[in-house]
């Protein structure tokens, strides 16, 4: 059963990689076994993960990457082919959050949430996909949240609707690249505690509203995100397609 989980010379995309998610991503798959690729816009940032993923003993690229922008996504994925013969894992953890009320959100703000979650998962899965279908074989992992099933009364319209259509997509995904064996999943975490977060976390009245719905009582950790993308990126996984797996200390229960 073990073997079941081993990355080992598997090749695997993470965007977002130098964000809290992402990177604890990249380096759970690189400790399974797989060569990273890591992108986002930052450059410095991804050069430090990838960096580190070296120091495992593992093959890493970084590649400064605009997931809203068609052609560069496909130049991160061209260079990718370029440097390693395949991508076997994708995984799109990029993903923006802002949150005002929806009576006064700015439309262009809520447009950005929007391109970055939605139309960057959607650019990223398209053209990895094609590069999959080419070799009849391939694992995406989208980065969800419990908030594309459930709503929350304190300004994410935009995020809300975003990890929303980040579902759908998925199971749509699923659906019609299953006859090429590109199966296509999505994890959805409650609130994961990140540098991103802390500051969100640190407003008293709003973390004891958040953590008042989780069962088990405290936040996600990054390390709790790992272990479901190994699943839905290895063997494990292969009779696995259009799901979502809520890590979510028991939110969506009730």
């Amino acid at each position: 059963m073990p073997s079941s989980f081993d990355l080992s010379g598997k090749v695997a995309v993470v965007t977002g990689g130098a964000g809290g998610i992402g990177r604890a991503l990249a380096m759970g798959l690189a400790d399974a076994g797989a060569n990273v690729v890591v992108a986002s816009r930052g450059l410095p940032g991804l050069e430090a993960v990838a960096k580190e993923i070296r120091g495992k003993g593992k093959k890493s690229l970084a590649i400064s990457t605009d997931v809203t922008d068609a052609r560069s996504v496909e130049a991160m994925v061209a260079r990718t082919i370029e440097v390693f013969p395949q991508i076997d894992i994708l995984v799109n953890a990029a993903g923006l959050a802002i949150r005002k009320p929806a009576d006064t959100f700015p439309i262009d703000e809520w447009q950005r949430v929007m391109d970055v979650n939605t139309r960057g998962t959607f650019l990223c899965c398209q053209a990895a996909g094609k590069v999959m279908i080419k070799q009849r074989k391939g694992k995406i992992v989208n980065i969800s949240s419990v908030r594309g099933r459930y709503g929350l009364p304190v300004g994410y319209a935009a995020y809300c609707a975003s990890k929303g259509a980040v579902d759908t997509l998925t199971r749509t995904l699923a659906c019609e690249w299953a006859k090429h064996n590109v199966l296509v999943n999505a994890i959805a975490p409650t609130v994961v505690e990140t540098e991103l977060t802390k500051e969100l976390l640190a407003d008293a009245e709003y973390a004891k509203t958040l953590k008042a719905r989780i069962p088990m009582g405290r936040w996600a950790l990054t390390d709790d995100i790992v272990g479901p993308c190994v699943f839905f990126a290895s063997d494990a996984s292969n009779f696995v397609t259009g799901q979502i797996l809520y890590i979510d200390g028991g939110v969506t229960t009730w």
